[in-house]
């Protein structure tokens, strides 16, 4: 039988690998959208990277895909935030200007 002190670090290590999963999973959906947006989606004929000046002369099909994505970029960003706020606001509260 595993003692109170064992079940505790196994509850501990647990919830830390189910964060880091968590943590993870939001960076790499990050990655990956910052990938598409930037160096998978480019317009015919175009280079890598941002479209600047070029946005007006790709198909609307590529534009609205790389909207998308870009979209789901900043909703994994936000997501992320969120779930750091959160989970870890203890940790986060000595960085408040008022210090409340």
């Amino acid at each position: 039988m595993l003692s109170a002190d064992k079940i505790r670090l196994l509850k501990k290590s647990c919830w830390l690998i189910l964060h880091t999963v968590i943590i993870v999973n939001f960076v790499a959906e990050i990655l990956y959208g910052f990938y598409q947006v930037f160096f998978v989606l480019v317009p015919p004929g175009g280079k890598k990277g941002p479209l600047m000046g070029r946005a007006g002369e790709i198909p609307f099909e590529l534009m609205v895909k790389r909207r998308l994505f870009a979209t789901e970029t900043w909703i994994a960003i936000s997501g992320l935030a969120v779930y750091l706020a959160v989970i870890y606001k203890e940790k986060f509260k000595g960085f408040s200007r008022h210090g409340r």
